[in-house]
């Protein structure tokens, strides 16, 4: 499940990705996209790979 992860988070841009954590209250200072993205629901994740 990881490499999946990993790949779909390189397909996204950390703009994005930083907006939907912080719809949900997570913390975006300081974190790696990998980090954000495990933090959010995995749908969420794939829907922003597949713009």
């Amino acid at each position: 499940m990881s490499e999946e992860l990993e790949e779909l988070v390189k397909k996204i841009k950390a703009k994005d990705l930083r907006e939907e954590a912080k719809k949900r209250g997570i913390k975006t200072a300081c974190v790696k996209k990998i980090d954000i993205a495990k933090q959010l629901p995995r749908e969420v994740v794939e829907k922003l790979g597949s713009k």
